[in-house]
């Protein structure tokens, strides 16, 4: 399989294009304003603790509080703690956090009034960004990400992916890693560290135990809330995710996001830095290579597959909503069962693609078409279930029910892409009116007396083929006349992709005159 990174750089946002043999696969867009990534380690300061919802509000600097909950603050909270006011003390002489010991657990079942409280200063992991009205949500169960390794400070557990599946292979690594991880240090080995040697793995282990030990060299005082690790930038980011032997090319429209993308290309896999490649054409890059056209068509509402079966997608308040129809495909075969499994498999490849493609999060119902057959129902949810293996955000599949709807959960941490597809109308404006046509003509007419009297040289005008034929036919056409009013010729050609009202005025060069 052949993938593709494109990467869209403008004033205001940037967007990456993953595409699987040129068919668009994901597209992620961060807001250059974006402070809040999912990943950013914050020294946050408690506002309030609500007992009710078991969680407390903290303040990172966000316009509205991220939310805590006690669940999420991590089985060595109190050592987290300790550890902090230690660091943050100037009297208190820094430790390692390999030598020091943890404190006791907190209670799996206790409540957030225990262990939070109003001005309290903790270690705050932003664990989904801000969506809609809600601020963000936390997580003080910190962990700092590397390409093959996640380290978990204060734990001593060791965890891996489970996409790593042959068990000797799995012995090594734990093996491997159980001798180079420092104490007081868990790791979660990411299925990119398969087939690693012990070299690269012990090199990425001290550069992510330093990052996290040298936290508050830089950060002497601290006047919370104050970012104290960053996560990487979004391309290089969604590149230390995806990135493999498969992807044979990164073209990126912007100088500075390519040096980033071109220097941990250099640190990860020194033999791939050809791939990274600067684009300045005069296109768009996304136009260039065909995103744009495939963005319009796979964002709307309904979305086409093939030979006439398409689907529909809606959003409510709880859930989005995936309907399947089969359309023309219908007529296709007489066999009702062999059209709703053609359709269903169809749709179900679809349906994981646009998951990750729109990055919907929550819960999706998806209502595929009545089928009879055991096995079939079988197939669908097998075929739904291998394609979704592509997607790395975590989720959950359930087997068709009696009425061929699917269940699915799907993490969601990001506010989902939402792309307008929907052009306003060049000819109402979008208003759902028009000039009535039998102004029509002198509105072009007293625009040529403008265009005229500005420019002495000839003009063209461009309108509908309609309107054209109406301008130059019959006697004492409407160009005769204005030969005989304006003393100047105006020619007149007709463009078929115009709209019935629609028209523009070009010199001899075929600039556009206003």
């Amino acid at each position: 399989m052949n993938n593709e990174l494109i990467i869209n750089v403008s004033s205001s946002e940037i967007a990456i294009a993953l595409t699987e043999n040129k068919k668009l696969v994901e597209l992620h867009k961060e807001k250059g304003n974006n402070k809040f990534t999912v990943g950013d380690i914050y020294v946050a300061r408690v506002r309030k603790t609500i007992d009710g919802l078991n969680a407390a509000f903290v303040d990172v600097g966000y316009r509205r509080d991220a939310f805590l909950h006690y669940f999420d603050l991590g089985a060595q909270f109190n050592s987290q703690q300790k550890y902090l006011n230690e660091s943050l003390n100037p009297n208190v002489s820094k430790r390692k956090l390999e030598d020091i010991i943890l404190e006791k657990e907190i209670n799996k079942l206790g409540k957030i009034s225990d262990v939070l409280a109003k001005g309290q200063l903790v270690f705050a992991q932003i664990a989904k960004e801000p969506i809609s009205s809600k601020g963000p949500r936390l997580s003080s169960e910190i962990s700092v990400v590397g390409r093959n390794l996640v380290i978990i400070p204060f734990s001593n557990k060791i965890s891996i992916s489970q996409k790593i599946s042959e068990k000797a292979e799995r012995k090594r690594l734990k093996n491997l890693i159980q001798s180079i991880r420092p104490n007081n240090y868990g790791v979660i080995i990411r299925t990119a560290a398969k087939n690693k040697k012990v070299a690269l793995l012990d090199d990425e282990m001290r550069t992510l135990v330093e990052k996290w030990e040298t936290i508050f060299d830089n950060h002497k005082e601290i006047y919370p809330p104050k970012l104290i690790i960053g996560e990487l930038s979004r391309p290089v980011a969604l590149l230390r995710d995806v990135f493999n032997n498969s992807i044979i090319n990164i073209h990126i429209n912007n100088k500075k996001v390519y040096t980033q993308v071109k220097e941990y290309i250099s640190k990860i896999a020194p033999d791939k830095t050809k791939i990274v490649k600067y684009y300045n054409g005069n296109l768009d890059i996304f136009e260039y290579f065909g995103i744009i056209k495939q963005i319009k068509g796979l964002f709307g509402k309904i979305v086409n597959i093939k030979s006439g079966a398409y689907l529909v997608i809606e959003q409510t308040e709880a859930l989005h909503v995936i309907d399947v129809n089969s359309g023309n495909r219908a007529k296709k075969t007489s066999n009702q069962e062999t059209n709703a499994l053609e359709v269903n498999m169809l749709a179900a490849k679809e349906v994981a693609r646009q998951l990750r493609m729109r990055d919907l999060g929550g819960i999706i119902v998806v209502d595929f078409i009545d089928m009879r057959q055991n096995e079939n129902k079988k197939k669908i949810f097998d075929t739904l279930r291998s394609e979704m293996q592509k997607d790395r955000t975590k989720h959950s599949i359930l087997p068709l029910s009696k009425f061929g709807i699917m269940q699915i959960t799907r993490q969601r941490v990001r506010q989902e892409t939402k792309i307008k597809t929907k052009e306003t109308c060049p000819t109402c404006d979008g208003t759902g009116e028009v000039i009535p046509s039998i102004l029509f003509i002198d509105e072009i007419e007293n625009h040529l007396r403008y265009i005229l009297n500005k420019y002495k040289n000839s003009v063209t005008i461009k309108v509908h083929p309609y309107i054209a034929g109406y301008l130059k036919n019959g006697f004492m056409s409407r160009r005769m006349q204005w030969f005989k009013k304006f003393k100047r010729y105006v020619q007149i050609k007709h463009v078929m992709t115009y709209s019935l009202l629609e028209y523009r005025f070009f010199n001899k060069k075929g600039k556009r005159l206003n």
